[in-house]
C-alpha cells in the first residue's frame, strides 16, 4: 500500500495502527508538504500537491493508495476531486483525532473512511 501523507509525518506508532486497520503493509509513504498561497489558484496549488506525490498514471490507477488529507478543508475537497480524476475512484483516506488530556497533544489514528463507499451507498439515495 502507498501512503499519502498530506499533514504531518505519522509516527511508528501510527503506522502500525493503520496496517492493523487495513490488514494490509504499507510499503511506502509519501510526505507531502502543504503550504499554499492564498493569491494562487488553489486548484493549481492541488494540482503540483498531486504531481508531487510522484506516481505514475499506472501507480494512480492500479496501486493501493491510503490518503490522509490536508487540514484546509478547501485544499482537502480540491485534492479529492483531482486524486478521483487520477484514480478513478474516490480513495480512502485516514482521519485522526487528539489522544484525550496527553500532553503534549498527540494524534492516534481515529478511522480509514471508506469514501468510493459513502459515494456508492449515497447513490442508492438518489
Amino acid at each position: 500500500m502507498i501512503l499519502l501523507n498530506f499533514t504531518h509525518p505519522l509516527s511508528q506508532s501510527q503506522l502500525q495502527q493503520l496496517e492493523s486497520l487495513t490488514g494490509d503493509r504499507i510499503e511506502r509513504t509519501v510526505q507531502i508538504p502543504v503550504q499554499f498561497e492564498h493569491n494562487r489558484s488553489f486548484v493549481e496549488q492541488v494540482r503540483e500537491l498531486a504531481d508531487a506525490a510522484g506516481l505514475s498514471p499506472d501507480e494512480w490507477q492500479s496501486a493501493p493508495i491510503l490518503l490522509v488529507p490536508p487540514a484546509l478543508n478547501f485544499i482537502a475537497v480540491t485534492l479529492l476531486a483531482e486524486v478521483h480524476g487520477r484514480m478513478g475512484y474516490f480513495p480512502p483516506i485516514v482521519r485522526m483525532r487528539p489522544v484525550h488530556e496527553t500532553l503534549p497533544p498527540r494524534y492516534e489514528v481515529a478511522e480509514i473512511i471508506n469514501l468510493q463507499a459513502v459515494r456508492d451507498a449515497a447513490r442508492a439515495r438518489r
